[in-house]
């Protein structure tokens, strides 16, 4: 039974509950217990799906190497989204301190009331000056960015098209509003041609490590008058030769009219969001916006760590361009010893291993190898594309590298996987 469908047969035992005048007292009782056994259930299939999601616990800071509760000594991270290194890096810790002490904790408002500071606005002028676009607007997150945009730039005279593989985020921000609504093959242009008014997509596939063909898709819209959005998360701060994002990797930052993206990944790794295009839309965004006209201001501390976040990548590309290198120095390696890699030239590596249970399994064993990594498995990604998502960082070594790979192909020998 799904948990919509015992959600449904139990809402009339849960609305016996409030009911004031019932004349059963031990109904109530009986319809928590009954809801009871049905999540119960429900996390039994869980289980027994072997796609059960436990959460580890970090006992430091986060980097290429931290300490995980119940584990012994020194483990190497290789699933964090801290792409640049930069959420212990010196200067932005120091930042975030100052911020706290300047502007204390939180604002205790959203932002319309009495929660702007000076270091929002700062920024958010150098998020669009990074970006080169026109005006930027910041969120309580990513997530929140993308289900705050749609509904408010698409009428039920628009269309909105969206990649088969869209993060959720951008697919329930899509359910908002009242475009129609149509969803193209993974990386179709032909298919993408064949539905297209207006053109949608991440910039980067969150779970496959793939770059969408941006030059294809502006160049569609072009053809048929249509705006190109995209959802940046996975490529701000190290992707193209600035580390600006796709769109400079591939030469269209001219050619794509809204981007989102985060500050939660590759700029600090705290939290927070935000949306830079023109300013038109930025100012419609602030005043029609719902996540970001009834969520509280982003604390000072995240301001201030991701301010300083962008003025590292803004002074230098130093940093974004040392991720080619060891990116491909996993992904060579890997493929030699005979591990199926998904995607391109991308820090994101899937390991692609197809059952969920497997994913689950070796991740365990790399952790007791000293290897940090997590298995991915439906409904995250689709059934029959279970992975583990190894992510390379600019912090990590050669050494870190090689470790890694090392700790794969033992693992891997041992399940099968390689021989």
């Amino acid at each position: 039974m799904s948990l919509r469908t015992a959600v449904r047969r139990l809402s009339a035992p849960f609305r016996s509950v409030v009911q004031p005048c019932a004349v059963n007292a031990h109904r109530p009782y009986a319809a928590v217990a009954q809801a009871l056994s049905v999540l119960e259930g429900e996390l039994d299939s869980i289980r027994a799906a072997g796609t059960w999601k436990g959460e580890r616990v970090i006992t430091s800071k986060q980097g290429p190497h931290i300490y995980v509760d119940g584990s012994r000594g020194d483990i190497l991270n290789f699933c964090a989204n801290n792409y640049l290194g930069l959420s212990s890096h010196p200067e932005v810790v120091k930042a975030g301190i100052d911020a706290l002490q300047k502007y204390g904790a939180g604002l205790s408002s959203v932002r319309f009331i009495c929660g702007t500071q000076s270091l929002h606005k700062d920024l958010e002028e150098k998020l669009a000056q990074f970006h080169e676009r026109e005006d930027c607007i910041l969120y309580a997150s990513c997530f929140d960015a993308n289900a705050g945009l749609f509904e408010v730039l698409l009428g039920p005279d628009d269309a909105v098209l969206s990649d088969e593989l869209n993060h959720a985020s951008i697919i329930d921000g899509i359910r908002l509003c009242r475009a129609k609504r149509f969803r193209y093959k993974h990386m179709d242009l032909n298919d993408l041609e064949e539905k297209l008014k207006e053109s949608q997509a991440d910039g980067v596939f969150s779970m496959d490590g793939d770059v969408a063909p941006l030059k294809g898709i502006c160049d569609l819209a072009e053809q048929y008058g249509a705006l190109v959005f995209i959802d940046e998360c996975h490529a701000t701060g190290f992707m193209g030769p600035r580390g600006r994002g796709t769109d400079e990797l591939l030469g269209v930052m001219d050619r794509v009219h809204i981007v989102n993206s985060t500050l939660g990944k590759a700029l600090g790794g705290a939290a927070g969001g935000y949306t830079v295009g023109p300013k038109a839309l930025i100012e419609l965004l602030r005043q029609r916006s719902r996540p970001y006209l009834f969520s509280n201001s982003l604390p000072p501390p995240v301001v201030g760590c991701a301010t300083r976040a962008v003025e590292l990548l803004l002074a230098s590309n130093e940093i974004a361009q040392s991720m080619a290198a060891k990116t491909m120095r996993f992904r060579n390696n890997m493929t030699q010893a005979g591990f199926t890699i998904s995607g391109t030239a991308h820090p994101i590596c899937p390991v692609m291993l197809g059952d969920a249970r497997l994913a689950s399994l070796m991740a365990d064993d790399m952790l007791n190898l000293g290897v940090y990594v997590i298995g991915f498995s439906f409904p995250v990604v689709p059934k029959g594309k279970a992975r583990i998502r190894v992510q390379i960082s600019a912090a990590h070594t050669d050494e870190d590298i090689d470790r890694a790979v090392d700790a794969f192909i033992q693992t891997g020998r041992k399940h099968g996987v390689i021989s």
